[in-house]
C-alpha cells in the first residue's frame, strides 16, 4: 500500500500520476533504502524537512540507483499536493533544493500555460545546484535548470510530458510574449544611472547661453552698477579725494592762485622754474619754494 497513489487522487496526462516516471526507475525507487526508511508515511508538509537537506538533483547513479531527489519526486505524485502549497515551495527562495523540486513537479504535471507562467520568473534565480548523475557529480546553475525543463525533453533522466511551443499558445491562448532579463536589467541600470546623475548635479544639463552684444556672466551687470556708483560718489569729491602728485609739476598751469599755499605739493628740493625763488636757509630748516 505505500507504492500506491493517495485515494481520490485525479489523473494525471491521461494517467497514473505515478506513470510519469518510467517503470524501471519507478521500480528501483520502491526497492532503494532511501524510499522504505525516509520517504515512509510523508505529507505534503513533511516532506519539506525532507527537501530542505537534499545536496544534489539528480535522476539515477551508477548501477541504476535513484537519487533522493527522484524518490522525493515520486512521493509528490503520490501525495498530489494543491497548487497552493507548492507555490509556498517556490516561495521559500532560502531552500533552492525544495525550490528546484517544486519547479519539477509543475514540469511533469500541470499544464503548457501554467508552466510558463510559473515557471519563467524563476529564471532570475543565479544559484548553483549541484547535479549527480552516473558520472559523479557537477555544477549547473538554476536559471539553466529551469531552462532545460523548458525546452529539453529529458531531465534527471525522466522523459518529460510534451510542452506546446510557447509561439502557439501566444497565439491562441493569449500568452504574453516573453520579456528577455537583459532588457530589463539594462533599463534598470539606465534608470539608476539617471537618478545619480540628477542626485550628484542638482542642476539642469543645459547652461543659459550668453547674449551676442555681451560675453559677461549674468552677475557682470551688478557689478558694473557698482563701479559706475563709485564714479558718481568719487566726481562729487574730487576736490576732496583727488590724487596729488609728489613729483615737481614744470607747468604753471595747477600752481593755482600766487601765494597761495594751502592744499598744494611743497616740494622738498628746489625749483628750477623762473617764478619761484630758492632761499638759502641753514641747515636745519627746510627749503620752501613759491613764496
Amino acid at each position: 500500500m505505500a507504492n500506491s497513489t493517495l485515494r481520490g487522487a485525479t489523473s494525471i496526462h491521461g494517467g497514473n500520476p505515478q506513470y510519469l516516471i518510467e517503470k524501471v526507475i519507478r521500480a528501483r525507487v520502491y526497492d532503494s533504502l532511501y524510499w522504505k526508511e525516509q520517504c515512509f508515511a510523508l505529507t505534503a508538509e513533511s516532506i519539506i524537512d525532507k527537501a530542505i537537506i537534499l545536496h544534489a538533483v539528480g535522476g539515477v547513479t551508477d548501477r541504476n540507483t535513484p537519487t533522493p531527489f527522484i524518490s522525493l519526486t515520486l512521493k509528490l505524485l503520490q501525495l498530489q499536493p494543491e497548487k497552493e502549497i507548492l507555490i509556498e515551495y517556490l516561495l521559500a527562495e532560502e531552500f533552492k533544493y525544495l525550490r528546484a523540486l517544486a519547479a519539477f513537479y509543475i514540469r511533469l504535471t500541470f499544464r503548457s500555460m501554467e508552466i510558463y507562467e510559473i515557471l519563467e520568473p524563476l529564471m532570475k534565480d543565479y544559484r548553483k545546484l549541484r547535479i549527480q548523475h552516473a558520472g559523479g557529480y557537477s555544477l549547473q546553475h538554476f536559471d539553466e535548470f529551469i531552462d532545460d525543463l523548458l525546452t529539453k525533453d529529458r531531465v534527471c533522466d525522466i522523459i518529460l510530458p510534451r510542452l506546446t511551443q510557447r509561439g502557439v499558445l501566444e497565439e491562441t491562448e493569449g500568452l504574453p510574449p516573453r520579456k528577455s532579463l537583459l532588457d530589463e536589467e539594462a533599463l534598470e541600470r539606465d534608470q539608476m544611472d539617471d537618478d545619480d546623475e540628477e542626485r550628484s548635479d542638482g542642476l539642469p544639463r543645459k547652461r543659459p547661453r550668453l547674449s551676442s552684444s555681451s560675453q559677461t556672466p549674468p552677475s557682470s551687470p551688478d557689478i558694473r552698477g557698482r563701479r559706475r556708483s563709485r564714479s558718481a560718489s568719487s566726481g562729487s569729491d574730487s576736490d576732496r579725494d583727488r590724487y596729488i602728485s609728489r613729483s615737481p609739476s614744470r607747468s604753471g598751469s595747477e600752481g593755482g592762485e600766487v601765494g597761495d599755499t594751502r592744499g598744494r605739493y611743497i616740494s622738498k628740493s628746489p625749483s628750477l622754474s623762473p617764478d619761484r625763488v630758492v632761499v638759502a636757509l641753514e641747515d636745519d630748516e627746510k627749503l620752501e619754494g613759491d613764496v
